[in-house]
């Protein structure tokens, strides 16, 4: 991922996901955001791994 800035998103999941979520962040010693970034981040490594690289054109 290019550059040190990062978009802000909106998203909608359940109280009871978001409390789940919370939990395995504290014991990942992580924010909630964090942790969601990091399963992101993980779900698009898998990807690319069974699909290939994901090219992102350049604006």
């Amino acid at each position: 991922m290019a550059g040190n800035y990062f978009s802000p998103f909106s998203l909608r999941i359940s109280e009871e996901l978001l409390e789940k979520i919370k939990f395995i962040a504290s014991n990942n010693k992580r924010s909630a955001n964090k942790e969601i970034e990091f399963i992101l981040e993980n779900a698009v490594k898998d990807y690319e791994k069974q699909n290939g690289e994901i090219s992102i054109p350049n604006d």
